[in-house]
């Protein structure tokens, strides 16, 4: 966070138990807990980010990529697989920069 100047206080850290939507701060921090929620619960997952997005433009979003390895067999986390590896392709397609940390490696992407 020291390379963008940010407190703690900028951190938006979302939560696999709240589908609520996430932001209103710089940093939204691990975006895939709040996808599991969102499949969770039931929700319409496209409109869902299409707003999160809109309302977060400028924000630095950190996720985990639960798209690679093995496909689970429960539907609810096959599904969530499935989302998180939309949202990231979504989000990166809009985005000014991406960057994969792999193994604590960063590699800039876009």
């Amino acid at each position: 966070m020291d390379r963008f100047g940010l407190a703690d206080d900028d951190v938006y850290r979302c939560d696999s138990e709240d589908a609520g939507l996430p932001g209103g701060k710089s940093v939204v921090y691990e975006l895939d807990k709040w996808l599991l929620a969102l499949v969770r619960a039931g929700a319409d997952v496209e409109p869902e980010l299409s707003r999160f997005v809109d309302g977060n433009g400028g924000a630095i979003v950190i996720c985990n990529d639960v798209s690679c390895g093995v496909v689970p067999e429960d539907t609810v986390m096959r599904m969530w697989r499935e989302v998180v590896g939309r949202a990231l392709t979504s989000l990166a397609r809009g985005s000014d920069e991406v960057v994969r940390v792999f193994c604590g490696i960063a590699t800039r992407l876009k």
